[in-house]
């Protein structure tokens, strides 16, 4: 199989979204390692801050499904800039946030708009590049996650430690800045589904879109991938810690090298995808995952080699699971539903991580020497869950395989 070569117009708008991402990702980030600063620094207690970032999963999730009517009836490039603008607002707003009340409103606002912004660039994705190549494309645009984790929060965080808390925010305005000014100027206009004949009513639109069953499959599927990830993550350093006794001055090594391997094998997992089937290897992705949570969750004491390696394999198997799920899942809206549909399935995915995230809390205690107990468990609700997920996203496959069927059955 020949591998398509990206024109430097793709290339271009594969690294604006990426980076844009970076952007987006290391703003939600970077603020729970700032806790130990904001605690003092602002006069609040835990759950005070808690809130401030939870703030901007709700709001990041309601504001997708309010946005979902509207996603298809503009030009997807201005519609990017004014969700981009806002959320440059947003984080100027928590640069500037003298203390918690200010932070907590500036953080809702980043939220509303920031929350948007992956499923209008996944939507910019699906319009301008052919399923055939989007594994590859995913697999650069995710490159953000591990970015933020290898370069963004270290920067962040000694931004903050050198200049105060307020400018990781500044950091990442002045970045956001700089990719908007890109956007303007050399993206092209992305209005070919406005030629398509659909409803003009948004509310109608939306309906539309949450009850068809096919794209009721792709949102379940979401719900099940976004609960087996955001389950071990809110625990895995205290886990690393108390657990694993990774010591703190080890802690940002292990992020860091897991977050290179991450780096360089998100685009030749994309490039497999293309290649071998994406629901394919999202099918090896999940049985590596599967076979690694059980015996991490039910670690002692671990030498950091060990630690370290099987982070590595774990999140390589995670890498693959998003990267190549995150390509099916494009194919399954019709061009004047793509938008909507992005939209309705960001918010799931944010709610659904609320939720696995509470519903881990309920599993998961803590001794009084400060060890993890149920994290085990814990490992296998996450196995289980992908193991429904593997079913339910074989459903999805079979569709994309029929409608694409269709389309070379259709063309001259």
């Amino acid at each position: 199989m020949r591998i398509k070569t990206f024109s430097r117009y793709e290339i271009f708008i594969i690294a604006v979204l990426t980076i844009l991402q970076f952007t987006v990702i290391l703003d939600f980030m970077v603020l729970s390692p700032l806790g130990a600063i904001l605690l003092p620094e602002l006069s609040i207690n835990p759950s005070q801050f808690g809130m401030v970032v939870s703030a901007y999963a709700f709001s990041a999730g309601a504001s997708g499904l309010l946005a979902a009517g509207f996603a298809d009836k503009f030009d997807r490039k201005k519609l990017l800039l004014f969700f981009y603008g806002g959320f440059i607002i947003g984080t100027t707003l928590c640069a500037l946030a003298p203390d918690y009340h200010d932070l907590l409103l500036a953080r809702i606002i980043t939220g509303v708009f920031g929350g948007v912004l992956s499923s209008i660039s996944f939507a910019i994705i699906t319009d301008i590049f052919k399923l055939e190549v989007r594994g590859r494309v995913m697999g650069f645009v995710q490159m953000a996650f591990a970015s933020s984790q290898v370069l963004g929060i270290p920067i962040g965080l000694y931004f903050a430690d050198a200049y105060g808390w307020h400018s990781p925010f500044f950091m990442i305005v002045g970045i956001s800045i700089i990719v908007g000014i890109l956007i303007i100027l050399f993206m092209k206009p992305i209005d070919s589904h406005l030629n398509i004949p659909s409803t003009k009513n948004p509310v109608r639109h939306l309906m539309n879109t949450i009850s068809r069953s096919t794209y009721l499959k792709g949102f379940a599927a979401t719900t099940l991938l976004a609960t087996g990830g955001f389950m071990l993550m809110p625990f895995a350093r205290a886990f690393s810690v108390n657990n694993l006794n990774i010591t703190m001055k080890q802690l940002p090594l292990l992020y860091m090298v897991t977050g290179i391997f991450s780096m360089v094998t998100g685009p030749l997992i994309g490039k497999f995808s293309d290649q071998v089937g994406k629901y394919n290897i999202f099918v090896v992705g999940s049985i590596i995952t599967m076979m690694v949570v059980p015996i991490y969750c039910n670690l002692g004491v671990t030498p950091f080699w060990l630690v370290l390696v099987l982070n590595i394999i774990m999140f390589a198997g995670v890498a693959s699971r998003i990267i190549s799920s995150s390509a099916l899942l494009t194919a399954v809206p019709v061009p004047q539903d793509r938008g909507a549909f992005m939209s309705i399935n960001s918010s799931v995915q944010q709610i659904s991580g609320g939720f696995a995230t509470f519903i881990a809390g309920l599993i998961v205690a803590q001794t009084p020497e400060g060890k993890l107990i149920n994290y085990d468990t814990l490992g296998y609700v996450v196995v289980g869950a992908m193991i429904i997920t593997i079913i339910m996203m074989y459903s999805i496959h079979v569709y994309v395989e029929k409608i694409s069927k269709q389309k070379v059955v259709v063309q001259p």
